[in-house]
């Protein structure tokens, strides 16, 4: 009698095309994708933060040099072309409709529309440039985007994302392009997260909380 394979877990890349993270974790997120279905989930990364309470990482201004910095030496360090565009935070919420136009935005189209922001350095809140973009993707209807853009952010938070980018394994979360390492150990062997130190971390009692 044959065994049945373990049934593979589903998996969702929750992404803002703001964020030069997720363009940082995208190639170790294309190479899962290439031995398992992913699917590529644009969310509004401002209505994660308002959920959780949170400010970006952009937002507070003695760290925004900060991290522009670190994420330019960090994609020099990895070999992926990085140009911040004009300016930042940019609105991305049209950009992100146009993604969310199809029920099922494609890898190529995610890859690409990170490529013209944070390869090319463009502005996708400036009108010119969101056309330009939408002609590149063949100019879906970023209405049809909308609705399913806001259930998708939705589903997210529910999910308990709080940040992009977010990797979702079945229950787990792997959040941030340096957890890229960590979902895959998790891909090959799932108990990794309950065996040891990692286990313990799980039941890790808060020591003090501030007011």
């Amino acid at each position: 009698m044959e065994r049945a394979e373990p049934a593979k877990p589903e998996m969702t890349w929750f992404f803002d095309v703001v964020s030069p993270f997720s363009w940082l974790a995208l190639p170790a997120v294309e190479a899962v994708a290439a031995r398992h279905r992913v699917r590529f989930r644009p969310v509004v990364f401002g209505a994660l933060l308002k959920h959780w309470g949170q400010i970006g990482p952009a937002e507070l201004a003695p760290r925004r040099l900060q991290i522009y910095r670190n994420v330019q030496v960090r994609a020099e360090q990895m070999g992926i072309s990085l140009r911040f565009p004009p300016r930042h935070p940019f609105r991305s919420l049209e950009a992100l409709r146009l993604l969310a136009a199809t029920a099922e935005p494609a890898q190529a189209a995610v890859h690409g529309t990170f490529a013209f922001v944070w390869e090319e350095g463009r502005d996708p809140s400036d009108p010119a440039e969101l056309a330009r973009l939408a002609e590149r993707l063949g100019n879906p209807d970023p209405a049809e985007g909308r609705d399913r853009l806001r259930r998708w952010t939705d589903e997210a938070i529910a999910a308990g994302a709080f940040g992009v980018p977010t990797l979702q394994i079945g229950p787990e979360l792997f959040w941030g392009a340096d957890a890229m390492p960590l979902a895959e150990a998790y891909l090959a062997d799932p108990g990794v997260l309950v065996r040891g130190e990692l286990g313990r971390l799980a039941e890790l009692p808060v020591g003090a909380e501030r007011r």
